[in-house]
């Protein structure tokens, strides 16, 4: 994410910033993509993690959003393996869940997630969880003397 970027966005504006919403669920897919675009964002959706990988390769996304439970590759697999990749290991992931177990957030930290969302979320939490984690970013930026 460019500076500039980030530092209009750390001071409220979502305008551009890249999200992906990771969701076997299309009914959530489409909620976050309808409460993200509202705030102008450009939401990106997947299905799966091994779709979202290849999105996450090809886009660059800003933020991540990943469901934990999912066939194929879950939430706790597609974040590891985010972490574990060079290019996109600053890159915030935000678990999505319908449980809210001591367990399942404990597990989301162990495999690098930088928060965790129980479902349903509201607009609010969603814009707040971004906020949070872009101005983290600004704020790391500006420490590493890059603006």
């Amino acid at each position: 994410m460019e500076v500039s970027v980030a530092s209009e966005q750390a001071n409220g504006d979502l305008k551009g910033l890249k999200v992906l919403v990771i969701d076997d669920s299309k009914t959530i897919r489409r909620t976050a993509e309808t409460l993200l675009s509202k705030e102008g964002c450009e939401v990106l959706t997947a299905v799966d993690g091994f779709e979202a990988l290849s999105k996450i390769a090809d886009h660059k996304p800003d933020i991540i959003f990943v469901d934990i439970m999912m066939p194929r590759l879950d939430g706790y697999q597609t974040c590891a393996l985010i972490k574990h990749n060079q290019t996109f290991r600053t890159t915030p992931v935000i678990m999505l869940s319908s449980k809210d177990g001591l367990f399942d957030r404990a597990r989301g930290r162990i495999v690098g997630s930088e928060q965790y969302l129980t479902k349903p979320f509201t607009k609010d939490e969603l814009v707040d969880a971004i906020h949070h984690h872009v101005r983290k970013s600004a704020d790391a930026a500006k420490i590493s003397g890059e603006d």
